[in-house]
């Protein structure tokens, strides 16, 4: 009989610690911001700070890997909301849902990369390639084809509308969709008389 591999085990134990790692920083970093102690996202990810840094060495290398995370989670969670919501509409609705949370985990990001303005920009061009294709087809899909804006338009509108951050007498979740339902109001055919 075959002796168990031990390096297999070790590895699915590291990707689970590292996966428990960026989720706890997503919620950690949305409760007190990107500079909050590494200690509480270890503490939420039920590891110690040692595993957190054996994973991200610094806190930009946190910061970054929660942003590709989220990034990816966002753009996995598309065609899956189109295969299995009521209509398109619902579908980019609760895709809108995914985005503002993950744009209120960003801020603060470019305070963690500190001067590495190449590092941002690449970051950049990732969310650009991973979302807006993304989105245009959730866009195109509830407009039924007809959406007057693109989906990178779309996407800076609804940033715009976060940069204020969620406040009692602001919650910009409630403004992106209304957005969604100008543009799919603007995107309906109109009928004649």
């Amino acid at each position: 009989m075959p002796a168990a591999n031990p390096s297999r085990g070790r590895r699915s134990d590291a990707i689970r610690n590292q996966q428990q790692i960026l989720d706890a920083a997503a919620v950690v970093f949305v409760e007190s911001g990107v500079q909050a102690p590494v200690r509480l996202v270890a503490d939420r990810a039920g590891v110690g700070v040692g595993t957190l840094y054996r994973h991200f060495p610094t806190r930009a290398d946190l910061v970054v890997a929660v942003y590709r995370h989220q990034v990816d989670a966002a753009a996995q969670a598309g065609p899956a909301l189109l295969r299995e919501s009521p209509s398109p509409a619902d579908a980019l609705h609760s895709w809108v849902d995914i985005f503002v949370d993950f744009l209120v985990t960003k801020h603060g990001l470019a305070d963690a990369l500190h001067d590495d303005a190449d590092g941002f920009a690449i970051l950049h061009r990732y969310f650009i390639d991973r979302l807006v294709p993304v989105c245009a087809d959730l866009l195109q899909a509830a407009a039924a084809g007809r959406a007057t804006v693109t989906a990178y338009a779309f996407l800076r509108g609804i940033g715009n509308l976060c940069v204020g951050g969620a406040t009692p007498d602001y919650r910009p979740v409630q403004l992106a969709h209304a957005l969604v339902e100008g543009v799919l109001l603007a995107a309906a055919p109109t009928r004649s008389r």
